[in-house]
């Protein structure tokens, strides 16, 4: 492949071009397994290319541990070398989480059933407005007090980090559940017909529901974003 702006060749398809400075793909979507990722770049709605990175899964604690973090070093190189501004990932919440350690690009939960098909479905809908207000300033609302102490605080900052939340409002704290002892658990439900969602925070017999208001426009693009708000959550092993 060579670069679409000055004609270089590039190593691998999708690749960054160094002669000119210049991104030859905006999106790299992975489909992750134990024992492979496949990449698939795309330049708007276009497929412009695929590596596929594999490794052979170790067993034992210590072994399986640095075998997964080179396994996952090898996976962000790679998407280093295309400087994307957007990283799609469907397939072993592990692995993903793993990788996404390791680089400063957000990443978005996608289906995967046809992970790149759900992204070009993606992108060839209206974009979300992106929130340039920081986290700790999009919390409000009359209730200030947050259930779970410092998991509370972090489940609400995870949240919050989110580019396409625009609010947070906390809600009262009910103390008449069920105990638990697993400690705090955070799940954001279905979104409504206006693409806002709800953060439910439990912690023993404590349930704190929270108004998280986004910039979707509708039920549908509400989802996403309450799949990727999961995703984040999960990664946190907030879930």
């Amino acid at each position: 492949m060579e670069c679409r702006r000055c004609g270089s060749p590039l190593e691998k398809p999708g690749d960054y071009c160094l002669v000119c400075h210049t991104a030859n793909c905006d999106a790299v979507v992975g489909e992750f397994a134990r024992d492979r990722a496949t990449l698939t770049m795309l330049s708007e709605e276009t497929v412009v290319g695929e590596t596929t990175v594999t490794t052979v899964p170790e067993t034992g604690d210590e072994t399986e541990v640095v075998e997964l973090r080179n396994f996952a070093g090898l996976v962000a190189d790679e998407i280093r070398r295309k400087r994307p501004e957007t990283v799609y990932a469907a397939g072993d919440r592990e692995v993903i989480r793993e990788t996404r350690a390791q680089l400063h690009y957000e990443f978005y939960r996608v289906d995967g059933q046809d992970p790149v098909a759900s992204v070009i479905d993606r992108r060839g809908e209206r974009a979300l407005e992106v929130v340039e207000t920081p986290p700790r300033e999009k919390l409000g609302g009359r209730h200030t007090t947050l259930i779970g102490g410092r998991p509370g605080r972090r489940a609400i900052g995870t949240v919050a980090e989110h580019p396409h939340v625009k609010k947070i409002v906390p809600g009262p704290i009910d103390a008449g559940g069920t105990g638990s002892q697993s400690g705090l658990r955070a799940k954001v439900t279905r979104a409504d017909d206006n693409g806002n969602v709800r953060l439910l925070l439990r912690d023993g017999s404590s349930v704190q529901e929270n108004r998280v208001v986004t910039t979707a426009m509708d039920r549908e693009t509400g989802e996403r974003v309450r799949d990727d708000l999961n995703e984040a959550l999960a990664a946190a092993e907030l879930q």
